[in-house]
């Protein structure tokens, strides 16, 4: 019986020598004249582990990893097509407990099957929800998806059931889904692994969208700097047509939906819906006036739904169990589940698929497994480059959407981000300033001056000038970015900011520059 060797083509696990390793195997299968075929997978998300190489054995998936190419001789002489010891053997997967305690559901398939393989993506569930999508009206999937309380996955925390009854009471003669594939935050990396690693649960969430809310034409719009997201979607799309899952009938149902893949060039702005509308729509990637809201006047001024990559591949698990099976998990008004992105100065930095609810310090201590120095934590930020530093003190903090608005932060695109006691926190209020200078587009004027004004404001912090003085401009500032931009990039670059001063002022107490005596 042909044994089948699993090795990830997602970005991070490629960028860590998983094609060499993918070339070694094939090389020595070919030279022994062994019986096995390699699997192209997507990540587990265990990124410290990456290349995790698995090879099937009596129904079980042995790991070894991570794994270079120079080890693949020795490991297939230990006897790994059989699940044979070796240093780099990790036992079952399944049972590795970074895996064991999550509860996957919207990255159930994710690092388990081939992407591309249309026959492992329904052998694992995949397509059960649009079966059921088709069979029903309209209103009554928009109802199920609001009563299940998913919320956008993106940032903003929006509800989504409400957006879609919007876009499917609105008059228009046609109708757009706009998936929002522009993943921008630092130390996020969600939105790529679902493109890459199982691609059809995306195209089955948007097109259960389109027949929710009538519209019969998708965008996901994603950035140049995806290129095996991009392969991979455009593959898969190609495949789904082919079956008749997108197409003019969609599954035979008489109501049509189709997807097309478009690349932006990575303006961060452009993960703002207004600029990523403007983008689409072949414009300059700059933020719009609201109202009109896109559900109303959104791409080429018809009514269109954004959601991000996580919300749309989570509807398909709605949709199969039920809006009362989803909302069972979770906490208050943060029902489901969220995929934590855990990076930075950590030991096990990856992708934890879990309820919300977590504390951050249980995801950060206990999950995370601390920094990677070994130094002691000084400051997590959540959310992104927006996103709030939170010392140790806040660290009981539910990683709950209320909860972090409660202590002045975010949960963003959930991206979590460590730092040990060794970082500036002064020099991190700088690169957020920095950072919404660059990425600004010019818009308005609380952005795009306000945060040149504030990089040259903590400069003056910085070397010691009237520190008292500019500490109080600083905040001035912020609050006028706050509450006078456009949009959330001048509108949240005050938390990053304004936290970091908050919880850490010893590094906005710099010691005053004394000149050298003659």
């Amino acid at each position: 019986m042909t044994v089948k060797i699993y090795v990830p083509r997602d970005a991070a696990a490629l960028a860590l020598g998983a094609e060499k390793v993918a070339k070694a195997i094939a090389q020595e299968i070919a030279a022994r004249g062994l019986d096995a075929e390699i699997v192209r997978n997507g990540s587990r998300g265990m990124f410290w582990l990456e290349p995790l190489v698995e090879v099937e054995v009596a129904g079980k998936r042995i790991g070894y990893g991570p794994v270079k190419a120079r080890d693949v001789p020795a490991l297939l002489d230990a006897g790994m097509l059989n699940g044979g010891d070796h240093p780099l053997c990790l036992g079952e997967v399944e049972d590795l407990p970074f895996l064991k305690e999550q509860t996957r559901l919207t990255f159930a398939r994710c690092g388990i099957i081939d992407p591309l393989s249309l026959g492992d993506y329904e052998a694992h569930g995949g397509l059960a929800g649009l079966r059921r999508a088709v069979s029903m009206r309209s209103v009554d999937i928009v109802k199920e998806v609001t009563d299940s309380g998913l919320r956008g996955r993106g940032g903003a925390g929006f509800p989504t059931g409400i957006k879609w009854k919007t876009v499917l009471d609105a008059a228009g003669e046609r109708k757009y889904i706009v998936c929002n594939a522009d993943e921008g935050d630092s130390g996020t990396f969600a939105d790529r692994m679902i493109m890459e690693g199982d691609p059809f649960v995306l195209i089955e969430g948007m097109a259960i969208s389109g027949l929710a809310t009538g519209a019969t034409k998708g965008f996901i719009y994603t950035r140049s700097e995806y290129p095996h997201a991009i392969a991979v979607m455009s593959e898969a799309i190609g495949i789904a047509r082919q079956a008749g899952i997108l197409g003019p009938s969609v599954l035979g149902s008489g109501r049509g939906f189709d997807i097309e893949v478009r690349t932006g060039a990575g303006a961060y702005v452009c993960g703002e819906e207004t600029a990523l509308l403007n983008s689409l729509e072949g414009k300059r990637g700059v933020v719009r006036a609201k109202p009109p809201l896109p559900a109303h006047k959104g791409l080429f001024d018809c009514p269109t739904v954004i959601n991000n990559v996580i919300s749309l591949a989570s509807v398909p698990v709605i949709m199969e169990k039920g809006a009362a099976f989803y909302r069972d998990f979770g906490m208050g008004r943060s029902r489901g589940t969220i995929p934590l992105q855990i990076a930075g100065n950590v030991r096990y930095a990856g992708l934890y698929e879990t309820a919300f609810g977590l504390s951050l310090g249980d995801i950060v201590d206990r999950i995370g497994g601390g920094t990677r120095t070994g130094r002691p934590v000084k400051a997590v930020q959540v959310g992104g480059p927006l996103g709030a530093y939170f010392p140790r003190a806040l660290f009981d903090t539910p990683f709950d959407y209320e909860a972090f608005a409660a202590k002045d932060g975010l949960i963003g695109h959930a991206g979590i981000v460590v730092f040990d006691d060794t970082a500036d926190m002064l020099k991190q209020a700088r690169f957020a300033m920095e950072f919404c200078a660059v990425e600004s587009c010019g818009k308005c004027t609380p952005c795009r001056i306000g945060s040149t004004r504030g990089v040259e404001t903590v400069d003056k912090i910085a070397h010691g000038i009237e520190p008292e003085k500019n500490r109080v401009l600083l905040a001035d500032l912020c609050n006028t970015m706050k509450f006078g931009s456009l949009c959330a990039l001048g509108g949240f670059t005050p938390y990053p900011v304004m936290s970091a001063m908050t919880h850490f002022p010893e590094d906005f107490s710099p010691a005053p520059i004394v000149e050298a005596a003659e």
